[in-house]
């Protein structure tokens, strides 16, 4: 904060010791305390998630949901005394899954319960009917000949695990993104996989097929866990299984959309510099987008809403960005850094919630090295509300790769992700799946972090940026994620890679690069 400190108390800081004097003055870190142990027992978070998917719900790109969610976004904003509360145009896909029908018709006959992966085209109108065709993995899928696939139904079964870091995600998503173009390559009519999801009930996890480029020629479908369980069972009977699907989605032509901004401006010769916390604001049609991410919409905000209760002005600008179309593309992140490309440079951090409501348990950077002192110091802030300290290799969050691939430093705070996937892009993402304590613990790191990233003089430094080149879903970048056959924990480094970061933006870690690119040429 801006504050006349006395001649007294200059002197004082003048004469302490060296392992006294660091970089975030203590008045700024008792006032950052303070926030973390009120953001405990606030309510304003729930509250916000309570109100989106009660009065919005679903919110998919495109679609009316979205529209109204925009406009819910820009009124609450304003009602909570932001500045400069304003949207900037996105131009996003609008796809409609439409209705669908899955039933295995021979040996054993059972309706499934299925849903379509984001993008997928339709069936015929007549459906299809084919032979299942059953393998494990990618690379299994990679050694089928079009004789083997050709006019067939391709069913991969890899079953997630569920682990507190998400780590089972990483793989599943893979196979989520690119299985059906590999099938579609060796003549398959229609793809299904068992969901990339860890739910015991009776729910298919949807999600983005994750190609910008080519356009899916065959429908990809993914299978409740309990009914891949019955279609695999059937599948080691020996016997012939055929499956029957019928698909009404489609693609409609694109839609506006918008990411929503709000700041609480800084003063001072800082103001001009930002701290930028992000969600989305988008959510799948399924649910009604409560842990996915109507809970980081409200997290990011309720810390920036604290921030703006606790009187005087920040050095720098908080700016709260709600981005468009996260799950089917990132257009929102892409479009931001497109206008804000001439001032990334004076974006110092970037924290983006976007795992969901459970409790923060690590807390991770990528800074320049010379600016791993203050970040110990912070983490000696959220020690007491339980969070661990990871390495210097965050990923920060999949909108924030535009921004960090230009040099942006980023902060991941990471949520405890046990049951997180249980619910994940499914009917079950609902407001009752989260925990209020949760939540407010969440919100008290976030508040902590963005509170003195935007009170401090020092900066994190700029990262190189990144030229490398997007990584695909092809075979050549198969060798190099092989790794991933046995999950993000047999890479070093990994544990600072959140599995929804893997979803959105199909990267590995390893000591020496980041996850980066969309696939987005030949899968």
């Amino acid at each position: 904060m801006l504050r006349k400190y006395s001649l007294v108390l200059a002197s004082a800081l003048v004469l302490t010791t060296a392992a006294q004097a660091q970089s975030i003055h203590e008045r700024v870190a008792a006032e950052a305390a303070a926030l973390r142990d009120q953001a405990m027992h606030d309510t304003i978070a729930y509250e916000l998630v309570e109100s989106l998917t009660m009065e919005v719900g679903p919110r998919s790109a495109g679609s009316a949901g979205d529209k109204a969610a925009i406009a819910w976004a820009v009124e609450k904003l304003n009602s909570l005394g932001f500045e400069n509360v304003h949207t900037e145009e996105v131009e996003v896909p609008h796809w409609d899954r439409g209705m669908l029908s899955a039933k295995i018709v021979a040996p054993f006959p059972q309706p499934l319960v299925a849903t379509s992966l984001g993008g997928s085209p339709g069936t015929p109108a007549a459906g299809i009917e084919a032979e299942v065709v059953r393998v494990e993995s990618l690379i299994d899928l990679r050694a089928l000949s079009n004789d083997d696939l050709d006019g067939k139904i391709l069913y991969i079964d890899h079953e997630m695990e569920r682990a507190k870091d998400g780590d089972g995600y990483s793989a599943a998503s893979r196979i989520r993104s690119c299985a059906h173009y590999i099938a579609a390559e060796r003549g398959a009519l229609a793809t299904f996989i068992r969901s990339a999801g860890t739910s015991e009930h009776r729910v298919a996890h949807t999600g983005s097929m994750l190609n910008s480029d080519i356009q899916p020629t065959i429908p990809a479908i993914a299978l409740a866990n309990a009914d891949a369980d019955i279609l695999t069972y059937q599948m080691q009977s020996g016997q012939t299984v055929n499956m029957s699907l019928l698909s009404t989605a489609q693609h409609h032509p694109r839609e506006k959309s918008a990411n929503v901004i709000a700041e609480f401006q800084g003063q001072g010769d800082l103001a001009h510099e930002v701290v930028l916390l992000g969600a989305h604001l988008d959510s799948w049609d399924l649910g009604t987008g409560a842990i996915d991410d109507g809970a980081g919409v409200a997290i990011v905000t309720a810390a920036a809403k604290m921030i703006l209760n606790s009187g005087d002005a920040p050095r720098r600008t908080i700016r709260v960005v709600l981005f468009a179309n996260e799950e089917f593309g990132l257009d929102g992140a892409e479009e931001y850094e497109r206008r804000h490309v001439a001032s990334i440079k004076d974006h110092v951090i970037g924290l983006e919630a976007d795992s969901g409501a459970g409790r923060v348990w690590r807390f991770s950077s990528q800074v320049a090295d010379d600016a791993l002192g203050l970040v110990d110091e912070i983490h000696a802030l959220l020690e007491p509300i339980g969070v661990e300290r990871g390495t210097n290799k965050a990923g920060g969050g999949a909108d924030l790769s535009p921004m960090r691939k230009v040099g942006m430093p980023v902060f991941s705070l990471t949520h405890d992700d046990t049951y997180y996937f249980d619910y994940h892009h499914t009917p079950d993402d609902t407001l009752d799946k989260i925990n209020r304590e949760d939540l407010n613990q969440s919100v008290a790191a976030y508040v902590t972090v963005a509170f003195i990233a935007a009170n401090i003089r020092e900066t994190f430094g700029r990262l190189e940026p990144n030229t490398r080149r997007k990584r695909t879903c092809s075979a050549e970048d198969d060798n190099w994620l092989k790794p991933l056959v046995g999950g993000r924990n047999h890479l070093p480094h990994a544990e600072e890679v959140s599995a929804h970061d893997f979803s959105n933006i199909l990267v590995a870690v390893t000591s020496s690069e980041e996850f980066s690119g969309n696939c987005v040429k030949v899968c």
